[in-house]
């Protein structure tokens, strides 16, 4: 029988960066996706700043850009009567270039070290897909069914079967990650249940290709634009575009006409090219358990939430990193059981509390389609808009400020700081590099001076990366004189001084925060 030390069941972008992430740190993985190609749909359009942090540590960030919207794109959102009426407000977010701009303007801790990224998970996937599957330790199949498994104490023996044969084949691995999406077999075998609401609501997608950019970009160019029942998303802002409808309760989805919901919502007709129309309902579920002995969930497997806030697919890429620095460490006989058993503990916290902001940002926009109901004034409405607010795209606290130690910050604004569990504060040294590009794949300890690391760096079991920092205008940023930081980039301990570097060790590869 096969032995490979990691299984991954589902190739999404969860699975598919997971891979990567056991890639970098040295571990043989094999990952099967039962359809036979990457995506033809187009589940999300925000790769927020985290993820392209993290995918700048796997050494796909520019690679990922290359397939996205052009750089000095802007990511308004745009709130209208139709495309041929009116614009009513515009909540103005500036382009990836700006943002750079801005980034290295404000080197105070508060930015991130990479500006978010719109692109559709149609463009994001087979990128993600060309990065593990010509690596070495990668076996990466598609068109192979995750059927079953059983688990006993030395690991777990999988059952797969190839789509196209029906051939069924037994692997036997040391962990399973099941990335496997919301209708997740793993999660299903494993007897999980799902807590929270299901078909929250009934939608519409519409997904189609389109030259006629003087009506889809009337008011100049948006990621968004918004009305009461729906939103057009401009996938390229060139030809590619997705319309998502509300659908009222009780509609019948198979009387649906998607050229109807198109001229509907533009206020005129207009030529396309229909890709893809179905309709889905959005859930906001998260697993009770993420682990179950040797066997993980992650991604949407794990939570599933209103696109509202871009939490689905981002949430899981924060999944994959820390399951898969979790599951490399174990592998390699670094940490103990309790590093693996961390992932849950840090994890779904996180899952819960995303799962909560994705419900509050909906509340926002029923709010605004009773506005559309009662206000006739167009410039009265515009104004009720604004003042509603769009923290779905402004929650910089939920994107980078969520935290392993329980501390639950505020969702919108982002505090830097480096307690342990917090995420590492980005900046720029004063000979220009990034300070987050300094790190090594493993572990690393940032030494601003005035203390002795060589209790921690004597000590390491793991491989350590030491920093030495004479940065005195940063240094306050940073807090103390000594920050170890795990791989994912969260502050792993902190201090002054260190007299007894095994014990800090034992706690931060035994999954406890030092």
């Amino acid at each position: 029988m096969n032995h490979v030390p990691v299984l991954i069941a589902g190739g999404g972008p969860v699975g598919m960066t997971l891979a990567r992430t056991l890639a970098l740190y040295g571990v043989r993985c094999l990952l099967v996706e039962r359809n036979p190609t990457t995506t033809r749909h187009p589940k999300m359009d925000i790769t927020n700043g985290r993820s392209m942090e993290l995918f700048r540590r796997l050494g796909v960030a520019d690679k990922l850009r290359a397939v996205a919207v052009p750089e000095e794109n802007n990511f308004d959102i745009s709130w209208i009567t139709s495309l041929v009426g009116r614009e009513l407000h515009r909540f103005r977010y500036p382009s990836v270039a700006a943002k750079r701009t801005e980034i290295r303007a404000r080197n105070d801790g508060t930015q991130p070290r990479e500006p978010a990224m719109r692109v559709s998970q149609v463009m994001i996937e087979p990128v993600l897909r060309d990065a593990i599957v010509d690596h070495p330790l990668v076996d990466a199949r598609w068109g192979v069914a995750f059927e079953d498994f059983d688990q006993d104490e030395a690991g777990v023996t999988v059952t797969l079967r190839t789509q196209e044969t029906g051939a069924i084949e037994q692997v036997r691995c040391d962990f399973l990650a099941g990335c496997d999406g919301g209708t997740s077999a793993v999660r299903e075998k494993l007897g999980i249940a799902l807590e929270g609401r299901a078909a929250v609501a009934h939608r519409f997608m519409v997904h189609f290709r389109s030259d006629a950019r003087e009506l889809l970009q009337a008011f100049g160019i948006a990621w968004h634009y918004q009305k009461a029942t729906g939103t057009i998303i401009a996938q390229d802002d060139k030809e590619t575009w997705t319309l998502q409808m509300r659908l009222p309760p009780g509609s019948d989805p198979t009387a649906v006409d998607p050229h109807k919901l198109l001229d509907d919502f533009a206020g005129k007709s207009f030529p396309r090219e229909i890709l893809v129309a179905n309709p889905w309902f959005t859930h906001l579920l998260l697993a009770e358990r993420y682990q179950g002995g040797r066997v993980f969930l992650a991604g949407d497997a794990a939570h599933q939430y209103i696109p509202t806030g871009g939490y689905g697919m981002n949430t899981g890429i924060g999944d994959a990193v820390d399951l898969g620095f979790k599951l490399a460490a174990t592998v390699k006989g670094f940490a103990t059981q309790g590093l693996l058993e961390s992932y849950e503990r840090e994890r779904r916290p996180v899952g819960h509390r995303n799962r909560i902001a994705s419900e509050r940002h909906t509340g926002v926009r029923l709010k605004i389609a009773e506005l559309y109901q009662s206000e006739r004034d167009p410039e009265a409405l515009g104004r009720a808009i604004a003042a509603l607010g769009n923290a779905e795209n402004e929650s910089w606290g939920i994107e980078f400020g969520y935290r392993y130690d329980g501390v639950e910050g505020d969702p919108v604004i982002y505090e830097p700081t480096t307690a342990p569990g917090a995420r590492l504060p980005s900046t720029f040294l004063s000979d220009g590099s990034a300070l987050y590009d300094r790190l090594g794949p493993w572990f690393t300890l940032l030494h601003f001076g005035g203390a002795d690391p060589s209790a921690l760096i004597d000590a390491a079991p793991a491989p350590l990366d030491v920093v030495y920092l004479d940065e005195p205008g940063l240094a306050a940023i940073y807090e103390t004189r000594l920050v170890l930081v795990r791989p994912d980039t969260h502050v792993a301990w902190r201090g002054n001084g260190c007299d007894d570097g095994a014990a800090v060790w034992a706690r931060v590869l035994d999954g406890r925060l030092a």
